[in-house]
C-alpha cells in the first residue's frame, strides 16, 4: 500500500526520549493514538543510533497492536541512514523528515523509493519564493513553524543575526494557500492556537511537549485532536 496517498498530517506528534518526562516513549505513543494522533515522528538527539532504531520499532509495534499500520505515518528526523537501517531490518518506517541543512530531499526521494514519505522543513526565510522556485514534487509536506518559542527546539526560528522569525497566521494563511503541497504548522503550539489556525486552511498542527510533557498524554492529545476537528 502507498502510504504517499493516504497521508494525514492533521495532528502530528514528534518525540523522543528526552520530552517524555522519563516515560517509556511507546506509552505516549500509544495515548496519542488511541486519542487520534495521525501522523508520527522519531525525533531525537540525544539518543544513538541503535536507540533510534529500537524506538522506531517499538512504535511500529504499538501502532500495528492498534490496527493503524495502513493508517498512521511513522517517520524518523533528520536520519536517512536510520530510515535505510530500519528497512533492512523489517522495521516498517514509512520515511524521513529532513529539515534545510539534512540530507537533500532529492537524494532521500532517491534512495527510499517513490513509496516513501519524505517531509521538508520549510525555510526560515523567503519562504513563498522558495514554494515557488523549489522542487516540490519530491515531497509530500512541508514543516512551517515555529508559531511560538519553544523549549524542545530552542533555535527555532534564530536567524544568522539573533533574532527570531515566528510564523505569523497571515504568513500562514498565504502559504497554505500558494503552496502546492500540505503544510503542517508546530513550534510552542497549544490547544488555544488550533482554531485560529485551523483558519488559514494548513493541512495541520505538529506538537512534542503538548503531549510528550502533557501530565496526561491521552487526555491532552484528545483535546488536541478534538479541538482541531471541531474548529
Amino acid at each position: 500500500m502507498n502510504k504517499r496517498s493516504l497521508l494525514d498530517i492533521s495532528s502530528y506528534l514528534i518525540l523522543g526520549p528526552e520530552n517524555t518526562k522519563n516515560r517509556p516513549v511507546p506509552d505516549i505513543v500509544r495515548a496519542a493514538l488511541v486519542a487520534g494522533f495521525t501522523c508520527l515522528q522519531v525525533r531525537s538527539k540525544t539518543a544513538t543510533a541503535r536507540e533510534m532504531l529500537a524506538l522506531a520499532r517499538a512504535c511500529a509495534e504499538v501502532r500495528a497492536e492498534l490496527g493503524l499500520a495502513d493508517r498512521v505515518a511513522l517517520l524518523i528526523d533528520d536520519r536517512l541512514d536510520l530510515v535505510l537501517a530500519a528497512r533492512d531490518l523489517g522495521i516498517p518506517v514509512d520515511g524521513v523528515h529532513v529539515g534545510q541543512t539534512d540530507v537533500p530531499p532529492g537524494i532521500c526521494r532517491r534512495l527510499l523509493g517513490e513509496d516513501a514519505i519524505v517531509g521538508l522543513s520549510a525555510p526560515r526565510t523567503e519562504l513563498l519564493e522558495y514554494i515557488h522556485t523549489g522542487d516540490l514534487s519530491i515531497i509530500d509536506y512541508l514543516g512551517a513553524g515555529p508559531l511560538h518559542p519553544t523549549a524542545t527546539k530552542p533555535d527555532a526560528g534564530l536567524l544568522a543575526d539573533g533574532t527570531r522569525h515566528l510564523r505569523t497566521l497571515e504568513e500562514l494563511r498565504t502559504l497554505a494557500i500558494e503552496s502546492p503541497i500540505p503544510v503542517v504548522v508546530g513550534g510552542g503550539v497549544k490547544k488555544g492556537d488550533l482554531p485560529a489556525l485551523k483558519a488559514t486552511s494548513v493541512a495541520g498542527f505538529f506538537v512534542i511537549s503538548a503531549v510528550a510533557g502533557a501530565e496526561d498524554p491521552g487526555r491532552a492529545a484528545k483535546e488536541l485532536v478534538e479541538t482541531w476537528k471541531q474548529a
